[in-house]
């Protein structure tokens, strides 16, 4: 009955990457570079679609609501990631731990859900042309977005609640650079069965029923292309998704890898690596995917960057005195 009272840990001290000070101030400019083009970009994103009325569409709904999902999660990262590399006590709460991880695991988990409801949006979309401005209205969009986040607030719940429940006894040391689930169980001194079973479980259903949902609306989609008998038609209609498989392929490859596994095989060194990628290095391309690939984005960004420049000459044209 001891295993389950509450932890005699009141904080948590995160190793990081390394105790070499040139690596350590390498890394930290290095991954302050990467966070502040996170945020340019997907800010920017978010900014794009709100100020040109040509992207109010579902597609580009969903692209800013992936966008402010991943400068959300970047922000709950790379914070406590810069700490690690220059703070000589690299000292987290208990709290702290236990909000950043429920925090990452809601933006993480919601990612999951968005990618399949924007795979959903192409089947329609492609395969419903006509019907698709009746079923993505603008309240059902909305709906799908909130019902991602709900389920990633539940599933968010579930898995802090087991993790936290634990004890953790032996050691206060996380031998990674953010407050992640695996090397949390890793530390605990009581029973983690039931912890890491709910947590693989967790993680198999989410990645599983959202791939799925992906798999077989790509399946529909390839068919509808394939009867299309236009190559520039054929073109078109994959060009649209062709930014979004790119960002399934990244996402859904390194967070398979991370957490559809017990902990056990849980290896250190080679899984910060991993960790790098799929929680700083994906949220700083996603943009890029979505609009370097993306002609209509593209224009979007000219429009608005001409509209930016050309209205301080206008408002200039018009204060200045006219030359008699």
């Amino acid at each position: 009955m001891a295993e389950r009272n509450h932890s005699t840990v009141t904080e948590f001290i995160l190793l990081g990457f390394t105790d070499n000070l040139k690596l350590q101030v390498l890394l930290f400019t290095v991954f302050l570079l990467i966070y502040l083009l996170t945020l340019v970009g997907n800010l920017g994103m978010v900014a794009l679609v709100w100020i040109d009325s040509r992207l109010h569409t579902p597609m580009y709904f969903f692209i800013s609501s992936l966008s402010f999902l991943d400068v959300s999660y970047s922000t709950i990262i790379i914070p406590s990631t810069l700490m690690t590399l220059v703070a000589e006590t690299k000292v987290v709460s208990y709290r702290a731990c236990t909000a950043q991880l429920f925090l990452f695991c809601i933006a993480v988990t919601g990612e999951c859900y968005l990618l399949a409801v924007m795979a959903c949006d192409r089947f329609i979309a492609i395969c419903n042309p006509f019907l698709y401005p009746v079923i993505m209205s603008k309240r059902f969009c909305m709906l799908l977005v909130c019902g991602s986040y709900f389920m990633s607030c539940v599933n968010a719940t579930i898995q802090t609640f087991f993790i936290f429940h634990l004890s953790f006894c032996n050691s206060n040391i996380i031998n990674h650079f953010f407050c992640d689930m695996p090397p949390i169980l890793k530390l605990s001194c009581s029973d983690t069965h039931i912890a890491d079973l709910v947590h693989f479980t967790c993680a198999t259903v989410l990645v599983i029923s959202t791939m799925l949902l992906i798999l077989i609306s790509y399946i529909c989609i390839g068919i509808t292309i394939h009867k299309i008998k236009s190559p520039k038609g054929r073109q078109k209609a994959f060009s649209t998704c062709a930014s979004h498989l790119t960002a399934v392929t990244m996402f859904y490859g390194t967070g398979s890898f991370m957490y559809l596994r017990p902990s056990s095989k849980y290896s250190v060194e080679h899984d910060k690596i991993v960790s790098v990628f799929y929680t700083l290095t994906i949220p700083m391309l996603n943009p890029m995917i979505y609009s370097l690939r993306n002609k209509e984005v593209r224009e979007a960004l000219r429009r608005t960057l001409a509209r930016l420049y050309c209205s301080p000459c206008v408002l200039q044209r018009f204060r200045s005195p006219r030359r008699t």
